[in-house]
């Protein structure tokens, strides 16, 4: 694998993709083959938000690997909770790990986790900004149930606009010929620029919706998502989006033969629990074949530990990131980092437009 980290997917070749997509294929069909890939290494697992999905198949990847696992899943039982700084942590856990998964609310986290850090990061999510691992299971599952990565029309419906998971799968699915998305959502949360400008440099047809019920008929894999409370400025706002898109088992009888339906999971009420009966429902088996991608990924990112410490990074751009859960508003240490873009200047850490 050519990356060093996974930060985003944007920075993984569409040949990695692929072979990763075929080593979780292999480890699914042949497990006990892959039992001791990783015999003596150390996987750590830092996790400042709660998961269970994620950072418990990651950990089971690991030890079916043959690895270990240190870790924290509270930040409030490591020295996150005395005041250390994201760099100190990485720093010191670099020095213990082969290889670093980490979760972090703050948005640009990741990657600037990255510029500390002796050995290989995954993101695992950083605020509401990417999920490129959940990507992976999504591009696995797809690959395995449909038999295809090209020419779907797919449809994201729920929170668009702090949905990290739905971010990182379009930005990822647009590399693959033919496909098309319609995104399902009020107007309060609908997709962020940034995502919509890489399916416009992509050529991918797009389109908007504000009906489940008119659009699901054209869909051959429907991504549903919960409305992130935890996102929300205020609980009012919050109430307002609840319940808006619910997916039940009058809708699927709207539906493809062959339509899948996928969520990241956890649900609230997005989903039916009627709708699980249904062969169509795939997000179960998704969370599993999320073990399997992830197991593939340890097994192609630990050829990429170098053990030491990559290139300092410096700026002297004195443009400040709009964008308070920016990690470069947060840690103050963090290089202020711009891409340029159509002309206008985006955060590196966050791809907030610097002008918002």
């Amino acid at each position: 694998m050519q990356a060093r980290n996974l930060i985003d997917l944007e920075d993984v070749s569409k040949e990695d993709l692929d072979e990763i997509i075929r080593l979780a294929g292999m480890i699914k069909a042949n497990p006990s083959i892959f039992t001791d890939a990783c015999h003596g290494k150390i996987m750590a697992t830092l996790f400042y938000e709660p998961s269970t999905r994620t950072q418990m198949s990651f950990q089971t990847a690991m030890l079916r690997l043959g690895g270990q696992i240190i870790g924290f899943d509270n930040p409030s039982n490591a020295s996150v909770s005395k005041g250390e700084s994201l760099k100190d942590t990485i720093r010191v856990v670099s020095g213990y790990a082969d290889v670093i998964v980490m979760r972090n609310p703050v948005e640009g986290s990741a990657l600037a986790a990255s510029l500390y850090s002796k050995s290989p990061i995954i993101n695992a999510g950083d605020g509401g900004h990417l999920h490129p691992t959940q990507t992976l299971t999504d591009l696995v599952t797809l690959s395995y149930e449909k038999g295809t990565l090209e020419g779907l029309t797919i449809g994201l419906c729920g929170d668009m606009k702090n949905g990290r998971t739905v971010h990182s799968l379009i930005k990822t699915l647009s590399k693959y010929k033919g496909n098309r998305f319609i995104m399902i959502s009020t107007p309060q949360l609908q997709m962020p620029e940034y995502v919509i400008e890489v399916l416009k440099e992509s050529g991918c047809d797009y389109s908007f919706s504000d009906s489940l019920e008119k659009s699901i008929a054209d869909l051959d894999v429907l991504y549903m998502t919960r409305i992130q409370q935890e996102r929300f400025a205020s609980r009012e706002e919050y109430e307002a989006q609840k319940g808006v898109y619910v997916l039940d088992e009058q809708k699927m009888k709207l539906a493809k033969p062959d339509l899948v339906v996928f969520h990241p999971l956890p649900r609230v009420d997005e989903i039916t629990v009627g709708v699980d009966d249904d062969p169509r429902a795939k997000y179960f088996e998704q969370a599993e074949y999320g073990m399997y991608a992830r197991m593939a990924l340890i097994i192609m990112m630990l050829t990429n530990r170098k053990g030491t410490l990559p290139p300092a990074v410096q700026s002297s751009d004195t443009r400040c990131c709009k964008n308070p859960r920016c990690v470069t508003n947060t840690e103050a240490y963090v290089p202020h980092l711009f891409y340029e873009h159509g002309g206008k200047a985006v955060c590196k850490f966050c791809d907030s437009l610097l002008d918002e």
